[in-house]
């Protein structure tokens, strides 16, 4: 198995998630949206980040509106909606077990699959 296509599904399985994440914050635009992604080593790219946009969009998990720009045309600013909020609880709350999940298995010992001692 190539350890680089492995990286890429996870990558993509976690990328809805952390758009909404960093949208919890407050209203981006699609390029502040990318900058954002790679401050945080995530490096996602406009083809794949709109048809992104506009599935949660017309999922109902964002909203979006249109602002003037002081340099350029006006911008497109992607809010989380009341359904995207309550959506976003719930994927909080799938990453938490998941997470919890990896961390008891990374803790257990080879040699008789219980958890490590702390």
């Amino acid at each position: 198995m190539n350890i680089e296509n492995l990286k890429t599904q996870m990558r993509k399985g976690m990328l809805e998630f952390c758009v909404m994440l960093l949208l919890k914050h407050g209203a981006a635009y699609s390029s502040e949206i990318i900058d954002k992604m790679k401050s945080a080593h995530l490096i996602v790219m406009e083809g794949t980040l709109y048809p992104l946009l506009t599935r949660l969009k017309n999922d109902g998990l964002l909203a979006y509106r249109w602002e003037e720009s002081p340099s350029g045309p006006p911008r497109k600013y992607y809010s989380l909606t009341p359904l995207g909020e309550e959506f976003l609880t719930q994927l909080q709350s799938s990453w938490a077990e998941i997470q919890h999940t990896v961390n008891t298995l990374q803790g257990m010992s080879p040699a008789n699959q219980t958890p490590l001692e702390q």
